[in-house]
């Protein structure tokens, strides 16, 4: 209830505050916004804006070019309060900002009768010329799975403003900084090119690719255990090392604003000042006649607090810069790579309607042979499955092992920067790491296999190797191996192949990463293994689509747990067989289901097909967003609700009782963001719809009944 009163009262508060324009009226994660993104020039206050009637952003191009505004159209608030620099960069030692406009009298807020008394550093890139244009795709995607019908790239349009240096300096170097709004969403984007035109090389030692002075959360007089920071996300595509975008992203840092002179805070410390900027280096050298294009920041406003709509919004944010991340094929990890075991698993993926199918570890297959006859073996594997009409892969390890003193990362000598985060790690860019992504490329234009599950992907190691031919020292080490491995899946993006790749690399290309993973887990006694489960897909959602995360079923023996952890013989364990599969198919979150088959029995197979059949009915409500009902505690009732106001089935809700007996409960069902509005058709099961009248916070109360040890769904239209 909290979250819909919330979003309304959002609505409410964007009209009486008159920020809020015609084309934008209604909530933008329900009804679609019919105001498109769109840059307007205003000669006579040497301005020029961004909009798309959820957010404006505001730039001054004269006397030199630097953001005065940032505004929340949906809530009618100013997140700017001080002018700074575009970007900042480090040339052969030397610092330079990249435009921005110097005087403002007090950094608490921004003025705009202040604005024309501001002045330009002389010291600093000057702006020269502005481009408009449209959005452009980051790289390729072929597209081969079933998707949502998403655009890419995303629609919208570009901003890019063009800088020169300094008179005298650096001459031949040239900065552009592009933005990118998009339609329908309170999201933009930037980056910086670097082009060098000079005649010699160009060592760019550090950027910050934006500075955004912004209006405090926290406003307190001492230091608190956890600051509030402002209520906006910051991502970026230069990410790694975690399996959720906080964790993973590298470049958000909130810090303390120098200049906020009259900030409450004694000691001058609030985190109010936003500074994107590698964590390490970049020391890069830009040869003669090059240009470099850095990470691309990500900057998406809420306008709320509550924790389900700004999900939904994070979601939306993923489906519109990651489409390929709504690809969810229904996918089987077969453990034995040996031919024979290959096309029996096949045949069975393709007589239940399973999509893919991945040779899992341990299962023998060697991504990194060079022996003619093995591919040609694997090719025949890969044409035989599509034959089938499945896809084939496999699994491949980079980092967390160890290749040699001579390939490993080389730890640095300093108490700042630790060893390899995995324990040991090849260095991708020694010669070992180059030689091991040729031989990956290869594999896949050889054999035509469709999927690669990474393990073990590149966590942001740092090298001190100044013999590895991939990077010159420690100070490039990070950034020239997180191009390695970007570089790599944005081809592999571009071929259609499917990344199951265990950390966030979804702005490079990645299509999966795991919904909530303990290895151990999978080892616990079966009805364990299902409540665990649900709370996994539960925790997951909050900041992944459904079709973002995958889950694991052991069939056979995991890690240890013997016979009580396990699904084989899978005749003999159908009740908790099913329980999985129901409860990964309708939370839309498929699973990696390992074993040597899918089905033992006729009764096995004819269970495995309805739900995979039942899936497939209903796949695109399935594949939708979710809202978060009650977690599994293995106590009372537990579910989530999907929703798409833009389909027939406007909800489906998925309900469990873990319980020995029976519940009968009478559920509030929030459908709010389903897009009904006054009545609602509700129907349990197959049963007849029952029609529903909407509260006012746009709550249905709807009767279940529940048998001990199962599940039931309703569908609402």
């Amino acid at each position: 209830m909290q979250g819909v009163l919330t979003a309304l009262a959002v609505v409410m508060l964007g009209l009486a505050a008159g920020a809020v324009n015609a084309d934008m009226v209604g909530d933008w994660l329900v009804t679609p916004v019919r105001a498109r993104a769109a840059v307007r020039e205003v000669p006579e206050r040497h301005e020029v804006v961004l909009e798309n009637g959820l957010l404006r952003r505001t730039f001054r191009i004269a006397p030199n070019a630097a953001t005065v505004g940032f505004d929340n159209l949906m809530t009618g608030e100013s997140l700017l309060r001080g002018v700074k620099p575009e970007a900042q960069v480090q040339f052969d030692s030397r610092h330079f900002d990249i435009g921005g406009l110097r005087g403002q009298p007090d950094y608490a807020y921004l003025l705009p009768e202040w604005l024309d008394a501001l002045t330009a550093d002389p010291q600093a890139f000057h702006f020269v010329r502005l481009e408009i244009g449209k959005t452009q795709e980051r790289f390729p995607w072929r597209r081969k799975h079933h998707t949502d019908a998403l655009p890419w790239p995303p629609p919208g349009v570009s901003l890019t403003l063009h800088f020169e240096p300094p008179a005298s300096k650096l001459s031949g170097v040239k900065i552009a900084v592009r933005y990118e709004l998009y339609d329908g969403l309170p999201l933009l984007s930037k980056c910086l090119i670097i082009e060098n035109s000079a005649a010699g090389s160009l060592e760019l030692n550090t950027l910050t690719t934006e500075i955004l002075a912004v209006v405090e959360s926290q406003s307190v007089v001492g230091q608190p255990e956890r600051w509030e920071l402002p209520n906006l996300h910051i991502d970026s595509d230069y990410a790694f090392n975690g399996m959720e975008p906080r964790e993973a992203n590298k470049v958000a840092h909130w810090v303390s604003d120098p200049q906020y002179d009259t900030q409450v805070n004694y000691e001058r410390k609030t985190p109010c000042l936003l500074e994107c900027r590698p964590p390490l280096g970049p020391n890069l050298t830009i040869a003669a006649g090059k240009s470099l294009e850095t990470f691309h920041v990500y900057e998406l406003l809420y306008d709320s607090t509550d924790r389900e709509r700004n999900g939904l919004a994070l979601r939306r944010m993923y489906r519109t810069l990651a489409p390929w991340a709504t690809e969810n094929p229904i996918l089987m990890h077969i453990r034995d790579a040996s031919p024979v075991a290959v096309k029996s698993a096949i045949d069975q993926c393709a007589d239940v309607g399973f999509e893919m199918a991945i040779l899992s570890f341990g299962s023998g297959l060697n991504m990194e042979s060079t022996d003619p006859a093995y591919l040609a073996q694997l090719k025949e594997l890969a044409d035989y499955a599509h034959g089938k009409g499945i896809e084939l892969g496999g699994y491949s390890l980079l980092a967390s092992r160890s290749v040699s003193p001579q390939q490993d990362v080389v730890v640095p000598k300093s108490v700042q920067l630790n060893g390899p985060i995995f324990g040991s790690s090849p260095c991708l860019g020694s010669a070992w790491g180059l030689d091991y992504f040729h031989k990956l490329t290869a594999f896949f234009e050889t054999t035509g296999m469709d999927v690669l599950e990474h393990d073990g992907s590149y966590p942001g190691d740092v090298c001190a190797s100044t013999t590895h031919p991939g990077h010159k020292g420690l100070e490039d080490s990070q950034w020239r191996q997180w191009a390695q491995i970007t570089d790599f899946y944005k081809w592999c993006r571009g071929r259609g192949i499917y990344l199951n790749v265990p950390d966030w690399y979804f702005l490079s290309g990645s299509t999966k990463a795991p919904m909530g993973y303990r290895e151990t887990n999978w080892s616990l006694p079966r009805a364990q293994q299902l409540i665990h489960g649900r709370q996994n897909l539960y925790d997951g959602t909050w900041f992944k689509t459904p079709s973002m995360g995958w889950m694991f079923v052991p069939l056979v023996e995991y890690q240890g747990g013997g016979a009580a952890a396990t699904l084989e013989p899978l005749a003999e364990h159908l009740a908790d067989y099913e329980q999985h599969l129901v409860q990964n198919l309708l939370t839309g979150a498929q699973a990696c289901y390992r074993g040597p088959r899918l089905y033992d029995t006729e009764k096995t197979r004819a269970m495995v097909k309805k739900w995979v059949t039942f899936y497939k009915l209903h796949r695109a409500i399935l594949d939708s967003d979710v809202i978060h009902l009650r977690r599994a505690d293995g106590r009372d009732w537990d579910g989530l609700l999907h929703v798409n106001p833009a389909l027939k089935e406007k909800g489906f809700a998925v309900l469990y009782n873990p319980t020995a007996h029976a519940l009968s409960r009478t559920l509030n069902l929030p459908l709010y963001y389903t897009g009904l509005t006054e009545q609602a058709r509700v129907r349990e099961r197959n049963g007849k719809p029952v029609e529903f009248r909407l509260d006012r916070q746009h709550h249905v109360t709807v009767p279940i009944n529940i048998p001990a040890h199962s599940f039931t769904w309703l569908i609402i239209e």
